[in-house]
């Protein structure tokens, strides 16, 4: 039987542990938080923060000795999402979506098991999605961006993925048990877009579609509106614009490539 390859390198997966993990909080941590959650040693842990920091991937502060990311990532993050082509195509019809509405428009991409957030336009209303930003990943089952791209997946690719993610609960509307997510998911099947009913944020109400052509998804967008805002006639009229902008992001990536 022939040896599993093992990786070159193994230090940067230990950094990329640390950055998964400093990305995820909101404040600065301590290293023996940092070496705690990431599995490693306190000595190993500062080592490898100490060269993050040189090459800008971390900022440590003097005072309290905390570690947070860094700013040298932005130049790489802007890079990688200003040459997103979903996101170039997308942002004029996204725009006016936005104008139209008047609510929080958000543009991802399907990153592994999560949906990847490349762009977000807001409301001039009062703040809602206070978690959401660009660089967040949220997982597949409780947003409707993700729901949106699961749905248009095959009834083998959706099973893969419940053996692989454990569902868990954000709210206590999270949706957690299998049979009633398939159920959903046909139900998106059937209207064309999904529905986030606060299962990822507390009071906030999304409506998602997924970007998908020639068995190759591109992408997904979603409207968010905050649960109080939302009233059937709204919904409705949320449906239809995304529906149609949709359609209009289709044609422009159909415009813009040859499929084989």
């Amino acid at each position: 039987m022939e040896n599993a390859k093992q990786p070159y390198g193994t230090v940067l997966i230990k950094a990329s542990t640390i950055l998964d993990f400093l990305s995820a909080k909101k404040e600065p941590q301590p290293l023996n938080v940092i070496a705690q959650e990431t599995g490693l040693t306190s000595s190993t842990a500062l080592k490898i923060l100490d060269t993050l920091q040189m090459i800008g991937y971390v900022k440590k502060h003097p005072e309290t000795k905390k570690f947070e990311l860094g700013s040298a990532l932005i130049k790489y993050a802007n890079r990688y999402l200003a040459n997103l082509d979903i996101s170039k195509i997308s942002y004029p019809y996204l725009k006016e979506l936005q104008i139209r509405l008047d609510e929080t428009i958000h543009l991802g991409i399907l990153e592994g098991d999560e949906i990847l957030t490349v762009n977000k336009l807001e409301t001039n209303k009062p703040i809602v999605c206070l978690n959401s930003r660009i660089g967040l990943t949220k997982p597949l089952y409780c947003s409707a961006m993700g729901k949106a791209v699961l749905a248009e997946m095959s009834r083998d690719e959706i099973a893969a993925y419940l053996n692989r993610v454990e569902l868990k609960a954000f709210t206590k509307t999270t949706i957690t048990d299998h049979d009633t997510l398939l159920e959903q998911l046909n139900d998106v099947k059937r209207s064309g877009y999904a529905v986030d009913d606060s299962e990822g944020e507390n009071d906030v109400y999304c409506l998602g579609v997924s970007l998908r052509m020639n068995n190759q998804t591109y992408g997904a967008f979603s409207v968010s509106v905050p649960s109080y805002r939302i009233t059937p006639i709204i919904k409705d009229e949320i449906v239809q614009a995304i529906l149609k902008t949709k359609e209009n992001i289709l044609r422009e990536l159909q415009q813009n490539y040859v499929f084989i």
